[in-house]
């Protein structure tokens, strides 16, 4: 693997840096105890980070949720790790019912809120649901639905990478929220087949995960989730015109559960 493929992710990292120190910084002079709570400095990290880089890493996926989304989603959507709400630009409205946005990081959810109304997703109405919750959070989830396999379809859009136990969390939210004959759809960052790339994926995730809210690069997620025995159909793919020694290799994925 090349070296400037290897240390790639060192500019994003600088660039991410640049854009949320300060403001991070502010908020810890404003309320000090948060250096003992790491968790949830990370979280206004995250979201100042997340308001420079959201759009941009939007764009740079466009092409495959707009191949993914708008033709497979329906009914009641979960959105895991909705962020700013950006899979609203890809559902389509004559299809969707309900879009639930899970986000525990309440500092986005007036972003999710406004881009919600501009796509005629409101609280008011009922066909907007913000929930506070981490996936890992399922009976939380489910007592906000109203009861178990309530919800059409999920969408996981470089969610999973950042879950806590994902391979249980995963069985746990298809198992118990996802209907019959539902649908879960995913765009996640995984780790590489190249041993070489995975190596760096390695190395990197550590530093990575402690700057990005707990995003990792070492979680073949795109395995576990084929490997679960409820899918009826199922198809991953990868990302078109992807070079293969992307630290940040993205596989795409439609699965179908067993009615």
């Amino acid at each position: 693997m090349k070296l400037s493929a290897a240390f790639s992710l060192l500019a994003d990292l600088r660039f991410a840096i640049r854009a949320a120190f300060v403001p991070t910084l502010s908020a810890i002079f404003k309320s000090p105890l948060l250096l003992i709570r790491p968790s949830e400095l990370s979280r206004i990290f995250m979201s100042h980070v997340w308001t420079v880089f959201g759009n941009g890493v939007d764009e740079n996926a466009r092409p495959v949720k707009q191949s993914l989304i708008p033709g497979n989603a329906y009914g009641v959507v979960l959105d895991l790790g909705a962020g700013h709400g950006h899979t609203l630009f890809y559902l389509d409205h004559s299809k969707v019912t309900k879009y639930v946005a899970l986000e525990p990081n309440q500092l986005m959810h007036g972003e999710i809120r406004t881009l919600a109304a501009s796509k005629g997703y409101t609280e008011d109405t009922g066909n907007l649901l913000i929930l506070p919750y981490g996936a890992e959070e399922i009976s939380l989830i489910t007592s906000a639905l109203g009861g178990r396999h309530t919800v059409d379809t999920i969408i996981s859009i470089l969610t999973i990478c950042s879950i806590p136990e994902p391979e249980r969390t995963m069985a746990a939210l298809v198992d118990e929220v996802l209907r019959p004959g539902g649908t879960l759809l995913l765009y996640e960052h995984v780790l590489s087949p190249r041993p070489d790339v995975a190596w760096w994926q390695r190395f990197w995730t550590p530093l990575w995960a402690r700057a990005f809210d707990g995003c990792r690069l070492d979680r073949p997620t795109h395995l576990w989730i084929a490997n679960m025995d409820v899918w009826a159909e199922k198809e991953v793919w990868t990302k078109e015109g992807e070079p293969e020694e992307h630290l940040f290799w993205h596989q795409v994925g439609r699965f179908v559960k067993k009615a």
